[in-house]
């Protein structure tokens, strides 16, 4: 089996990484989570807004490919997107990360306490819908803070090897 595939793993191609990057919030000195790094398509363009950028990467190989790439101008975290330790200060999320982890990614994001201040993800066409959908998961814990809405549609073609179903960009928010 391809070992992309075996790991879930769908790059971004860097046009839509920076279109990604581009629809985000995020301006000089921000503290932003690339999560589902790869090989650093997101982390690019984020570097290129002065952005300070955690990668965090669950493939040993692609985690070595970021430090070797980016040296000290990375944080690189070898961590499963489900038990990232999320940063105490307020921080934005970036990220393509693996379908498979989706609702355990987007619970955590949005847990009680959380200092995430807006999120741009990379998600299955349905997941994305599902959470930015009135009825969505834990909508009644969270949806006090934050607004979920959809994006852009990605498509299949934007992504090496490309996925079996359509994309979709979700945003989250933090409320004022």
């Amino acid at each position: 089996m391809d070992p992309a595939r075996r790991w879930g793993w769908h790059q971004l191609a860097e046009r839509e990484a920076a279109r990604l990057v581009a629809s985000s919030p995020i301006g000089p000195g921000a503290l932003v989570l690339d999560v589902g790094a790869g090989t650093g398509a997101i982390t690019v363009p984020l570097l290129a807004v002065g952005a300070r950028v955690v990668a965090v990467e669950a493939h040993p190989g692609r985690a070595r490919q970021l430090r070797d790439r980016f040296g000290d101008d990375v944080v690189v975290v070898r961590a499963d997107a489900r038990d990232l330790r999320l940063p105490r200060r307020p921080y934005h999320v970036v990220g393509n990360p693996p379908f498979a982890v989706t609702s355990a990614l987007l619970r955590r994001l949005l847990q009680p306490g959380s200092r995430m201040v807006s999120a741009r993800v990379v998600l299955q066409d349905q997941a994305a819908r599902r959470w930015a959908s009135p009825s969505a998961p834990g909508v009644h814990r969270w949806g006090r803070a934050f607004d979920a809405e959809l994006g852009r549609r990605v498509p299949r073609r934007a992504f090496r090897p490309p996925p079996p179903v359509d994309a979709r960009v979700l945003h989250l928010d933090r409320r004022r």
